[in-house]
């Protein structure tokens, strides 16, 4: 059966595999299920554009997954040269492995009766994930924490266009597939109080695992992530801590990483029909390969250290505020926004629909329960148009 292992706006989409026990993808759609993949946004959206333009058609191959009963020490290959534990590649696992742990933990805390349901998996090859859902907890009506490392082979075509070099020339040697290796942790948590937002998180690294005398494909990495916050009413208490958490992350790197990522951030999660944001942003960057890359290691690992002090300190507070059931219904007018995002704009969720994946794993980042309302419009100078406001017209909250 085809899988999609999904949050949020995360999945790693897989077509259904071959009688040869792989997955292949054409690449052009490789690359546009990537950007809201487990292992997620690893190329860009204009490196997709230009696959696009480029007209490649060529295979991506990826292993079939198999369940397993124990979480393994390390999804890596025991041969992978770069699978030393002080390799960007094994420092990266461990911290999305903590990172998930540490969550996991402090949102069974906070519900207080709801546990995650535990799935691990591997590939033959290397590589595999943990896939986990809380639902229908004392506060959260769904949440899911996911991570994943995945290898892979790409063709030199495909890596070129989504480089921006397409057509470069080769010197006449023609080039072999291009190994990668993907890992990632993404997360989207829905609680029940319409007091209380939604979060949805995601930190990932991509790297091309090519020889170096490879012609036209050289060795490349990149970084990508972001935090986001999605409430149904604006307390700004709320969201001015949120923003601050995400602020002292990046400055504790760059003064213009906040600014930069948080204008990212509105702007990559614009749902176009209604001419508003999903939410009221946070931070969010992708195809990071500018800076040194043990300092964007150390600032994915420092954003993802971030998530529960921005996040479960709000959780604390509004789990249990008095609701009336016209709140509840905003939220559910605001969950239905949510919905349209993830199934209209999210790459991710839409190439898993069209291709047979598996509709559980692609619909987990939905929430168990949205409303739609003919011609809705809040009262001018309302609690809920004052969000509406705000979703529209994006402000900055520090």
């Amino acid at each position: 059966m085809a899988l999609a292992y999904s949050i949020s706006n995360s999945s790693f989409l897989l077509s259904r595999p071959s009688p040869s026990n792989k997955t292949t993808l054409a690449a052009s759609h490789f690359f546009l299920s990537l950007q809201s993949a487990t292992t997620a946004r690893q190329f860009s959206s204009s490196s997709a554009a230009r696959i696009r333009r480029a007209g490649v058609c060529a295979a991506v191959a990826i292993e079939k997954e198999v369940p397993e009963n124990e979480r393994p020490e390390t999804f890596l290959r025991s041969a992978d040269p770069a699978g030393a534990s002080t390799s960007v590649r094994a420092r990266f696992e461990k911290m999305i492995r903590d990172a998930q742990d540490e969550v996991c933990a402090a949102l069974e805390a906070a519900d207080g009766t709801g546990k995650f349901k535990e799935d691990v998996w591997s590939r033959p090859g290397g590589g595999g994930g943990i896939s986990r859902v809380l639902q229908d907890g004392a506060v959260f009506e769904k949440a899911g924490v996911n991570v994943s490392v995945v290898y892979g082979t790409m063709p030199p075509d495909a890596y070129r266009a989504a480089k921006g070099n397409v057509g470069a020339d080769n010197g006449g040697a023609k080039a072999g597939p291009v190994p990668f290796f993907a890992a990632g942790i993404s997360s989207v948590l829905h609680p029940k109080n319409p007091f209380a937002p939604t979060l949805h998180f995601n930190y990932r690294y991509f790297e091309t695992d090519a020889p170096k005398d490879v012609p036209g494909a050289p060795r490349q990495w990149w970084f990508g992530g972001g935090t986001d916050l999605t409430p149904s009413y604006i307390i700004e208490e709320d969201v001015k801590h949120f923003h601050s958490v995400q602020k002292k992350a990046c400055d504790k790197f760059e003064p213009t990483f906040y600014p930069r990522f948080k204008k990212w951030c509105d702007d990559y999660f614009y749902i176009k029909h209604r001419g508003e944001r999903r939410g009221l942003g946070g931070i969010f960057f992708d195809d990071m390969n500018d800076h040194d890359q043990e300092m964007l290691l150390a600032f994915a690992t420092e954003c993802a250290k971030s998530v529960v002090p921005a996040y479960i300190p709000i959780i604390e507070k509004r789990k249990d505020t008095p609701f009336t059931e016209e709140h509840k219904a905003w939220q559910q007018l605001r969950r239905g926004r949510y919905v349209e995002f993830n199934l209209v704009y999210d790459r991710g969720t839409t190439f898993g629909l069209k291709t047979g994946g598996r509709i559980e794993s692609i619909l987990v980042s939905l929430p168990l329960t949205a409303r739609w309302q003919y011609d809705h419009q809040p009262e001018v100078g309302s609690e809920e148009w004052k969000l509406l406001d705000a979703c529209i017209n994006p402000k900055e909250w520090i």
